[in-house]
């Protein structure tokens, strides 16, 4: 019994000495403030690329004058142009740093005879060199590459019907092609290659102006439309006939434009170069028409691309922090030794006065 006592008393003098060396627990860290965020700066307006798409329609392409005029006095100045046919005799000039009021007073003044070279039995009745030239003189003898603005003119190969876009190399000889029109022109021939009238495959060329790089696309439809009454005559019979198959091929490709102006010009004639104020002026009316619907699309698209510019901003931001932040590990954990294993262990006995930490390991 004695020894029993004593070695109750050695254990209980050995626990209160453990008690007595264990340090006290440390204070718990205050808590930290949160770390300011840095706030992404506001992303610049979305710019977008205006392109004007010139339609074909002879003297009627005086329209295209004053529509480009409203356009530009509307803070709407076009970046790219394309044209067809007389909209690639109008886009060519003004594509080349010619300014609205110059193009007009050009147009005003422009001499027939100045674009007119007759010549029978030569597969039309006016050749084009004169177009031709007339066009390079405008355009101080440049190629495409050099104009102001992005430009192409549409033709039509005549041996296979093919759509072709000039948007490289002589300019005059391009506006030629473009405006070859079948049995009026002869078919203008580029590195023996005969091309006729742009109209045929593209009456108004929205898709050229699309590979121009044009995000927001204004056609300009000046074609003739059906008049609403049956002709009685065969020439009224074979021009009706052409024109509804000329509306139901533009009706396509104007569908890919996001606005389409249609100035007032069924009434003015192929070869009514008189008319040209009246064309001009029904163009600026139209355009002027056609400014709430353009300010409207723009903005909404405007608005879609920004909405799609933040969204991959917040993309690429979260793919950057998943590669940058530091892997997640389990903290290590403490174990302690029993009790008596302690003191019987080596512990007290055993010359050892702490316990090991040692990571925790699965059980």
């Amino acid at each position: 019994m004695p020894a029993l006592r004593a070695l109750s008393l050695l254990v209980l003098l050995v626990l209160a000495a453990c008690g007595s060396d264990r340090p006290a627990p440390a204070p718990a860290p205050a808590p930290r403030s949160a770390a300011p965020q840095p706030v992404a700066p506001p992303l610049p307006p979305v710019q977008l690329r205006l392109g004007v798409a010139l339609g074909g329609g002879a003297a009627k392409g005086f329209a295209h004058i004053g529509v480009i005029k409203m356009l530009e006095a509307n803070g709407l100045t076009p970046d790219v142009v394309s044209g067809t046919s007389a909209g690639s005799v109008v886009g060519a000039l003004y594509a080349s740093g010619m300014d609205v009021f110059r193009l007009q007073q050009q147009a005003v003044a422009l001499d027939e005879a100045r674009i007119r070279d007759v010549s029978l039995f030569s597969g039309g009745l006016i050749k084009g060199k004169r177009l031709q030239d007339y066009v390079n003189d405008m355009v101080r003898q440049q190629p495409f590459e050099r104009l102001r603005k992005p430009f192409a003119a549409v033709a039509t190969r005549l041996d296979n019907g093919a759509r072709t876009v000039f948007a490289r190399g002589n300019v005059g000889q391009a506006v030629r092609a473009s405006s070859s029109v079948p049995g009026v022109f002869e078919p203008a021939k580029i590195a023996n290659v005969a091309y006729v009238d742009g109209g045929l495959v593209s009456p108004v060329p929205v898709d050229a102006a699309r590979q121009l790089g044009a995000d927001f696309v204004i056609a300009v439809d000046i074609s003739s439309k059906a008049s609403g009454t049956a002709p009685e005559n065969l020439v009224g019979v074979v021009n009706q006939s052409i024109t509804i198959m000329g509306q139901r091929l533009g009706e396509q490709e104007l569908a890919r434009a996001d606005v389409v102006i249609r100035p007032d010009v069924n009434d003015i004639g192929p070869v009514d170069f008189e008319q040209r104020s009246n064309a001009i002026l029904e163009g600026e009316r139209a355009a002027l028409r056609a400014l709430p619907q353009i300010r409207e699309r723009m903005a909404r698209l405007r608005d879609t691309r920004q909405r799609a510019e933040v969204a991959r901003l917040a993309r690429e931001r979260a793919a950057r922090a998943a590669r940058t932040a530091p892997r997640a590990t389990a903290p290590p954990t403490c174990e302690e030794e029993g009790i008596l294993g302690g003191i019987f262990g080596g512990g007290v006995f055993g010359g050892r006065e702490e316990t090991p930490c040692t990571p925790a390991t699965g059980r």
